[in-house]
């Protein structure tokens, strides 16, 4: 059976496993040093509360996984968030990626948010690829602006706006306010493209 569903604290283990190697042997992460499983998992209980982590499962076997976080701290930039996913090597080009992405979406534009940034270290033709086909908008790389694995790296910013840009914006609505039957439902719905 495969499905999405919402990450749990003690899939960190199997997460880890999954993140491990794009933090060793790549810079796609600048992320130097892999954090052990209870930071990990305290990772997912602090972003899960304002924003949401999900993971996609195959036979109960975690294939890969998806959240948002904070774009900053400041409170005028509350309506933006950042997006990151992750998948397991054996199971890329099977539409993971972009069933987690479209499920995180959902809720992110119901959360109220506008803008979501994917933050891509240059060269990633794959990653550029996804978010475009997901319709992101590349606007800007800050070059030089990471060392990691012997090299200097250039990071693009892409953008993919959420919701439109109202007066007065409502403060965005935390991820555990949500309604949870919106959400089963939307799990649900998105699962079936795993299929």
């Amino acid at each position: 059976m495969k499905r999405i569903r919402l990450a749990k604290e003690s899939d960190a283990a199997s997460l880890l496993e999954i993140y491990a190697p794009y933090v060793t042997a790549t810079s796609i992460t600048f992320e130097t040093a892999v954090p052990d499983t209870a930071s990990f998992g305290q990772r997912i209980n602090q972003y899960l509360d304002f924003c949401p982590w999900l993971v996609s499962e195959s036979d109960g076997v975690i294939t890969g996984y998806a959240y948002a976080s904070r774009y900053r701290e400041r409170v005028a930039y509350q309506w933006s968030v950042e997006c990151s996913v992750y998948i397991h090597p054996a199971y890329m080009r099977h539409g993971i990626a972009s069933a987690l992405y479209k499920t995180l979406f959902d809720i992110l534009q119901r959360q109220g948010f506008r803008n979501v940034y994917a933050v891509i270290n240059l060269p990633n033709d794959r990653s550029v690829a996804l978010h475009e086909r997901l319709g992101f908008r590349y606007f800007a790389t800050y070059e030089q602006v990471g060392y990691k694995l012997g090299e200097w790296k250039n990071v693009g910013w892409w953008r993919l706006v959420l919701n439109h840009f109202d007066q007065e914006p409502a403060a965005p609505v935390a991820f555990h306010a949500l309604n949870k039957d919106f959400l089963e439902e939307l799990f649900v719905r998105n699962s079936r493209k795993l299929e």
